[in-house]
């Protein structure tokens, strides 16, 4: 006869919740509002980053995971401070995180 486990519902809510955010998805999600608030094309964009228009794109869909030194020349071609765009990324990353974990307790943050 088989035995009745209990339902663990920490295990359930884990289970059930969203994955936690990629990063780069993040950043590429950002990257592509900054770059559609100014009217910018694609290409130009990456013309003045010093990269392909399809690099460029992928990184806007969250499927590369750009260099720093990537990062910095996409920021730089669109104007915008560094600071800013990883405050705006980290503040995404946060929303998606929270989110996702509603049913599951509390995020923590180290101080």
């Amino acid at each position: 006869m088989a035995d009745i486990l209990p339902f663990d519902q920490n295990r359930a809510a884990v289970k059930a919740r969203e994955p936690e955010p990629l990063w780069r998805e993040a950043l590429g999600r950002a990257l592509r509002a900054v770059r559609e608030e100014q009217g910018d094309r694609l290409v130009d964009v990456a013309e003045r980053a010093g990269m392909s228009p399809q690099y460029l794109s992928e990184v806007e869909r969250g499927r590369k995971e750009p260099s720093s030194e990537m990062i910095a020349a996409v920021t730089g071609a669109l104007g915008v401070r560094l600071a800013d765009l990883l405050a705006q990324v980290a503040g995404d990353v946060r929303r998606r995180t929270a989110a996702g974990r509603r049913t599951s307790g509390p995020v923590l943050l180290a101080a």
